[in-house]
C-alpha cells in the first residue's frame, strides 16, 4: 500500500485517527488531485487497487476533474480517460491488463460513481465526440447479468443528472438533455427497449433482482420516447403477465407495475391516449389491490390502479367528442369501485391526491341534469372514502382526551389535513344533497349502534360531516329543515352517543347544535333539548375541562340568538348553574388562564343576556342580578384584602382572580341596555355600586396593568348601560386612570374619551376640559412635533406602541373638534399646546404614508376653522390662527403637498383626501376673505411658478358656488403645475 492509499484510508476514517495526522492526509490527497496527471494516476489505481475506499476517491476525482477541467484537457487524455472508463463498465481489457481489478463487481457506490463519470462523458462528448457509446455499450449487454446492471445504473443516472425534470434544471442543462434525448430517439432507443424485453424474458425467473432494475430502468425512460415501443403487443402482454404470475417474486412484479403506470401517465392527446388506455384492460389487475395491504406488490398495483384513473379522468376533462367522452366514462366507472377500495384500506402513494382526483370527478357530475344510479353509488362511495380518513387513530385517544403535547400536535396535523377533505364534502353536497344527508345520518345511527373499539372515532367523525355539511347550506335550508335534515337535529338533540365523555366527541355534538341553532329558532319545541344538551354532564358540567370552558362560549352563543325565548327557563337555567357559577367564583385562578377566549366569563356573559331581557319582571330581575353580583362583590373585596398582604409568589394568583371576577360582571353587564337601566332604578343602583367597587381597585391597587385595562373596559359597558348616570363618576374615574399612566396604556385612555364624547357630546365639556391639558401634556412628551414614521420595517415593539398612540391621538383630536368642544384646546391650561397640536397636524397633513389618516387631519382644520375663523374685519377669536392658516396650512397643505408625485389621483382615497383639501381653501376664504385670496396670488403660487393668470382663475372660483366645479379646476392646476416642474421640484 503506498503513500496515496494511506493517505485515502486515513482521510476516510474520520474520528478514528488524530486530527493532525487526518488533515495530514487530506492535505496530501489535495496535491495529488491538483497535479497534471491525476487523471492516469486515478485510472492505475483502479486498475490495482481492491479497497472501495480507494476505488471510491479516485472515481470522485477523475468526475471533479472532468467537470472542471474537460475543456483544457488535450484530445489524447480526453480519449484515455473515454477508453478506460468505459472499458471498465463492459468488463473489457485496459491497457492490455488482463488480471485487472473489476471495478464493476465491487459494491452500489462505487458503481454508480463508475456510472456518473460515463454520463458526465456522455454530456460533454455525445453525439458529436463519443457517438457509439450506447451502441458499442448494448453489445456488451451479452456479457451477463453484471454488464446489464452497469447499463441500466449508466441509464438512471443520465435520468437523475440530466434528464428527469423532478430536479431543477438550467437552461444550459436542458439543452444538453434534449441533444441526448434526439440523438438516442435517432441512433438507439429501438435496440435499449428491444433489449429491455430480451432480458426480461430471459432473467424474469433466474435473477428477478436483475430483471426489476432492467424494469425500473425502462420505467424511467418511457416519459421521453416513442410510446409505440413499449406500447405495443409484444411489450403489454409481457408486463401483465409479470404482474399476475403469482410464481414470481414481488419485487418483479411490482416494477412491471411500475412500468405500466409509466406508460399509462405519458403525455399524449387525449384523443390517442383513451384507445391506448381501453388496450390495456387494466380490469385485469384490480383484484391485486385486496391482497395483502402490506406488501410492496399491492402498493405498486394501487399506485398504478390510482394513476390509471387520473389519466382517464384528465383526458374526459380535455375532450369535446361526445362519443369518445362516454368512452372514457365507461372506463373511469369501471375503474373507480377500485381506486374507492385502494383509499379506504391501502396506503395510497404519496404523488396522488386523494382530495383532487375525487374533486374533479364530483365537478364532471356538476353540469349533469340527473345523476345516475351508478354515479350515485361513487358519491355514497366517496362519502365513505371521506369519512374514513377523516377518522382519528385510536392509539392517539387518551392523548387527544387529555390535550396533552402528543394530542395536541395530532390534532393539529389532523385539523390542517381534514380541511381539503371538507372542501370535498361540502362540494358533494352541493352536487347530491339528499344522498350526502342520508350518509350523514347513516354514519350516525351506525357509530350509535357500533360496538367496535372505534366507535369514539367513529362517532366524531360523524359529527363532524355533519359539522362541515352545514357550511354549505343556506340560512333557508337550515331553518325549514330542507332533505332529511329535519329527522337529522332532533336525532342529534335526543340521541346518547357513545364516547361522549371524550373531549373530541364533546366538543364536535356541542359545535353541531350551535351551528344548527336556526332550525332550533324556527322549531321551539326543541329548546329543552338545546338547554339539556348545556346544562348537563355534555355541555358545562362535562368531566373535562376544556369541554366545560368550551361550553360556556358557546351557550352565550346560543343564548344571543334564543334570548326572549328563554325568559320561561331562567329559573331552570340558573339553579343548574348554580354550582357552576360558586365554583368559578371561588376557585383561584392561573394568570394565563385568563389570556385566552375561554376564559369562564361567557357564562356570565349568557347569563346576563336572559336576565337582562326586558320581558323579565323588574322584581325578579333584581333578585336574579343581586344573586350573581354579590358573590362577585365578595371575591374582589377578598382578593383587594389578600393582594395587600400576599408575597411574591402568591400576588399574581389574587389579581388573577380579582381580574377574573372584574371580567365577569363586565360580561354579566352585556344584557342590559340603557333603556332598562334608566326604567328600572334597582338595577341602576346595583351598576352604579359595581362602579363605585371596581374604582376603589383604581386607588387601591393604582399600578397593576391588568386591572386598570379590565377597570376601563367596564367603564365603557358602563357608558351604554347607565348612560348619563355615568357623568359623575367619571372625573373620579379619569383621574385615577390618569394617575399612574404610562405611554402605551395612555392609548387606550384615548377610546375612553372618545366613546364618551361621541356619546354625551357638549355635556362632558368640563371634564374634557381638565384632563386634556393633563393627556396633551403626557403625549406630546413621547410624540415629536414632526410625528413618528407612520410605516416602518423592523420596528421596536415600544415604536409600534408610540405609533399606535399618535393614530388614536389623531382620532381623538378629530373626534373633539367634530363635536362642537373645539374651545377645550383654548382654555387657559391648554393653550400652550395648541402650537405643539397645529404643528403635529400640519404635518401630517402633509406628509403621512396614510391618505386616510392624512384626511382625518385635514377634517380637524377644517372644524377647526369654522369654529375660530372669525368672518373679515372682525377681531380674532384665536390671535395669530389666521396668520397660521393663510401663510403655512394653504401653502404647505393645499399646494405643496398635492403637487408632489407621491399624491396619487387615481387613488381613490387620495381622491377624497383632495376634496377634503378644496373644501379647506373654501372655508378659508369664507373666514379669512380678501387677506386669504391675496396671499395665493402673491405669495402661495408664485412660490410654485404658477402664472398668474392661472391664479387669478382659481381665486374667482374660489368666490363662487360650483365647488364641483373648483375641485375640477384646481386638480387641472395642480397636474399643469407638475408636468412644467417636470417632477424635479420636491415641494415641502
Amino acid at each position: 500500500m503506498d503513500d496515496l492509499e494511506t493517505a485515502i484510508l486515513i482521510s476516510f476514517e474520520s474520528g478514528a485517527a488524530e486530527l493532525a495526522l487526518h488533515s495530514q492526509a487530506v492535505s496530501y490527497c489535495q496535491q495529488i488531485k491538483e497535479t497534471p496527471d491525476v487523471c492516469r494516476i486515478c485510472i492505475q489505481k483502479l486498475l490495482f487497487c481492491n479497497l472501495v475506499q480507494v476505488q471510491f476517491w479516485c472515481l470522485q476525482t477523475l468526475q471533479d476533474v472532468l467537470r472542471v477541467k474537460y475543456g483544457s484537457m488535450s484530445v489524447d487524455e480526453q480519449s484515455y480517460v473515454r477508453s478506460s472508463v468505459f472499458s471498465m463498465a463492459c468488463l473489457e481489457v485496459v491497457a492490455g491488463n488482463e488480471n485487472g481489478v473489476r471495478v464493476v463487481e465491487g459494491p452500489a457506490f462505487v458503481k454508480n460513481k463508475l456510472a456518473q463519470i460515463l454520463v458526465t462523458l456522455i454530456c460533454f462528448e455525445y453525439p458529436l465526440v463519443w457517438s457509439s457509446v450506447f451502441v458499442d455499450f448494448l453489445r456488451s449487454l451479452t456479457k451477463g447479468a453484471v454488464v446489464i446492471d452497469m447499463f441500466c445504473r449508466v441509464l438512471n443516472a443520465l435520468d437523475d443528472e440530466l434528464i428527469s425534470l423532478d430536479y431543477p434544471r438550467t437552461p444550459e442543462e436542458i439543452s444538453v438533455a434534449a441533444r441526448v434525448k434526439d440523438a438516442m430517439r435517432q441512433q438507439c432507443v429501438p435496440q435499449i427497449a428491444r433489449a429491455w424485453y430480451d432480458i426480461v424474458s430471459a432473467y424474469r425467473s433466474s435473477d428477478p433482482e436483475l430483471s426489476a432494475t432492467v424494469l425500473d430502468c425502462m420505467r424511467r425512460v418511457v416519459s421521453w420516447i416513442d410510446i409505440g415501443l413499449v406500447a405495443n403487443d409484444a411489450f403489454v402482454p409481457l408486463l401483465f403477465e409479470l404482474i399476475l404470475s403469482e410464481g414470481l417474486s414481488d419485487q418483479v412484479r411490482g416494477a412491471a407495475a411500475g412500468c405500466v403506470l409509466a406508460i399509462v401517465s405519458k403525455r399524449m392527446d387525449p384523443q390517442l391516449k383513451v384507445p391506448l388506455l381501453q388496450s390495456l384492460q387494466i380490469s385485469r389487475v384490480f383484484g391485486l389491490v385486496s391482497e395483502d395491504v402490506d406488501s410492496e406488490l399491492v402498493s405498486k398495483v394501487s399506485a398504478l390502479v390510482t394513476g390509471y384513473a387520473v389519466e382517464v379522468l384528465e383526458c374526459h376533462k380535455r375532450l369535446n367528442s361526445e362519443e369518445t367522452k362516454a368512452v372514457s366514462m365507461d372506463l373511469l366507472n369501471e375503474v373507480l369501485p377500485s381506486v374507492f377500495y385502494v383509499m379506504r384500506n391501502c396506503e395510497v402513494d404519496s404523488t396522488f391526491s386523494i382530495v383532487h382526483f375525487l374533486l374533479g370527478y364530483v365537478s364532471t357530475l356538476k353540469g349533469l341534469p340527473a345523476l345516475k344510479e351508478k354515479q350515485l353509488l361513487h358519491i355514497t362511495q366517496i362519502l365513505e372514502v371521506i369519512r374514513i380518513q377523516i377518522c382519528y387513530d385510536p392509539m392517539y385517544r387518551n392523548n387527544l382526551n387529555a390535550l396533552d403535547k402528543i394530542g395536541l400536535e395530532e390534532e393539529d396535523r389532523m385539523s390542517e389535513f381534514r380541511k381539503d377533505l371538507f372542501v370535498l364534502l361540502r362540494t358533494v353536497g352541493r352536487v347530491a344533497p339528499e344522498v350526502t344527508q342520508h350518509f350523514i345520518r347513516n354514519s350516525l345511527a351506525n357509530a350509535v349502534e357500533s360496538s367496535s373499539e372505534r366507535n369514539v372515532e367513529e362517532v366524531e367523525a360523524a359529527l363532524s360531516l355533519l359539522y362541515s355539511f352545514g357550511e354549505s347550506m343556506t340560512e333557508e335550508a337550515m331553518k325549514t329543515g330542507s332533505g332529511c335534515l329535519s329527522e337529522l337535529i332532533p336525532m342529534l338533540l335526543t340521541t346518547k352517543f357513545p364516547g361522549h365523555s371524550h373531549r373530541l366527541v364533546a366538543l364536535v355534538y356541542l359545535e353541531n347544535i350551535t351551528r344548527y341553532m336556526k332550525f332550533i329558532q324556527e322549531n321551539s319545541q326543541y329548546i329543552p333539548n338545546v338547554l339539556g344538551a348545556f346544562l348537563d354532564e355534555r355541555g358545562l358540567h362535562h368531566e373535562n375541562v376544556h369541554v366545560s370552558r368550551r361550553a360556556y362560549y358557546l351557550f352565550m352563543r346560543v343564548v344571543k340568538l334564543l334570548k326572549p325565548k328563554l325568559v320561561p327557563f331562567i329559573d331552570k337555567i340558573l339553579q343548574n348553574l348554580q354550582d357552576t357559577l360558586s365554583q368559578l367564583t371561588t376557585m383561584n385562578f392561573a394568570p394565563r388562564e385568563l389570556s385566552g377566549t375561554e376564559d369562564g366569563s361567557h357564562i356570565f356573559e349568557a347569563i346576563g343576556l336572559i336576565i337582562g331581557l326586558e320581558e323579565v319582571p323588574a322584581e325578579k330581575q333584581s333578585d336574579y342580578l343581586s344573586l350573581l353580583l354579590t358573590p362577585l362583590f365578595q371575591q374582589i373585596e377578598k382578593g383587594l384584602a389578600e393582594a395587600k398582604v400576599a408575597s411574591s409568589e402568591d400576588f399574581p394568583v389574587k389579581i388573577a382572580n380579582i381580574q377574573f371576577a372584574i371580567m365577569a360582571i363586565n360580561a354579566l353587564s352585556k344584557g342590559f341596555s340603557e333603556r332598562l337601566t334608566a326604567s328600572r332604578p334597582r338595577i341602576c343602583l346595583m351598576f352604579k355600586q359595581t362602579l363605585d367597587l371596581l374604582l376603589r381597585i383604581l386607588i387601591e391597587l393604582p399600578k397593576v396593568e391588568p386591572l386598570r385595562s379590565k377597570v376601563t373596559s367596564f367603564i365603557h359597558r358602563m357608558v351604554d348601560t347607565l348612560g348619563s348616570s355615568v357623568i359623575p363618576y367619571l372625573p373620579k374615574a379619569l383621574e385615577q386612570l390618569l394617575a399612574n399612566n404610562e405611554p402605551k396604556e395612555m392609548a387606550g385612555l384615548l377610546v375612553l374619551l372618545n366613546q364618551l364624547i361621541c356619546k354625551f357630546g357638549t355635556s362632558v365639556r368640563d371634564i374634557l376640559e381638565e384632563v386634556y391639558p393633563v393627556v396633551a401634556g403626557r403625549v406630546f412628551i413621547v410624540i415629536p412635533r414632526d410625528g413618528l414614521p407612520s410605516r416602518s420595517e423592523a420596528v421596536t415593539e415600544d415604536m409600534r406602541e408610540l405609533i399606535e398612540l399618535q393614530r388614536t391621538l389623531y382620532t381623538f383630536l378629530h373626534v373633539i373638534a367634530s363635536h362642537d368642544l373645539s374651545s377645550v384646546f383654548l382654555t387657559p391650561k391648554s393653550i400652550g399646546y395648541l402650537e405643539t397640536m397645529m404643528h403635529l397636524l400640519l404635518n401630517t397633513c402633509c406628509t403621512h404614508k396614510d391618505i386616510t389618516v392624512r384626511k382625518a387631519c385635514v377634517q380637524i382644520f377644517i372644524s377647526i376653522i369654522k369654529d375660530w375663523g372669525d368672518k373679515p374685519y372682525i377681531k380674532e377669536k384665536v390671535p395669530g390662527f389666521q396668520k397660521f392658516m393663510i401663510d403655512t396650512f394653504a401653502k404647505n397643505c393645499c399646494l405643496y403637498s398635492v403637487l408632489d408625485k407621491s399624491f396619487d389621483f387615481s387613488d381613490a382615497n387620495t381622491v377624497v383626501l383632495f376634496g377634503e383639501i378644496v373644501t379647506a381653501q373654501k372655508l378659508m376664504y369664507e373666514s379669512f376673505g380678501y387677506a386669504f385670496l391675496m396671499h395665493l396670488m402673491s405669495e402661495t403660487f408664485p412660490s410654485a411658478h404658477c402664472p398668474q393668470d392661472v391664479a387669478e382663475q382659481y381665486c374667482q372660483k374660489l368666490q363662487g358656488n360650483d365647488i364641483r366645479g373648483l375641485k375640477a379646476y384646481y386638480q387641472s392646476l395642480i397636474q399643469n403645475l407638475r408636468l412644467q416642474q417636470n417632477g424635479n421640484h420636491v415641494f415641502r
